[in-house]
């Protein structure tokens, strides 16, 4: 078991590696644009990479931030319970959350295929918007793989 939580904590790490990467390239990218505009040299496409950019930051970061429990969670309520109603709660949040993830994951499958087959592109750069349909894909279904693994900490009593 702790193998799989450490390979998951490290798929985890390495998605938020590429969202922590594409932000710095999406704020270097508006600065440039910014001091060019200055001069009257804008840089062409700059809102559909950024656009783009900010898919990828907001997708990418999701799995770490759960992990490390870094999103916003209020349990003033479920603390006044016993801790078996607690991890029974935690547990049924944490199977309605991998569900919630494997439909979002699937339709954004679905979606990137028929991005796919339009030709779909952006309006400025003409990139193709299929990849970045799958690559919140992945990233759904390794929200599920977090999911998993807290439904294992809790189960094996190393969940806090």
């Amino acid at each position: 078991m702790e193998r799989f939580l450490s390979r998951v904590k490290g798929l985890s790490r390495f998605l938020n590696l590429i969202a922590g990467i594409t932000l710095a390239f999406m704020m270097s990218l508006t600065v440039a644009d910014i001091i060019l505009r200055f001069f009257r040299r804008p840089i062409i496409g700059t809102f559909d990479m950024v656009t783009f950019s900010g898919a990828v930051v907001i997708g990418f970061s999701i799995p770490l931030t759960s992990w490390v429990r870094g999103h916003v969670y209020v349990d003033f309520l479920i603390s006044r319970f016993s801790e078996k109603t607690r991890n029974t709660f935690n547990i049924v949040t944490r199977c309605l959350g991998i569900g919630l993830f494997v439909m979002i994951g699937w339709n954004l499958v679905k979606y990137g295929m028929d991005l796919y087959k339009t030709g779909e592109v952006s309006p400025t750069l003409q990139i193709p918007f299929y990849p970045i349909a799958y690559g919140m894909a992945i990233c759904c279904f390794a929200q599920c793989l977090v999911l998993l693994c807290d439904i294992l900490k809790i189960l094996g009593g190393e969940y806090e």
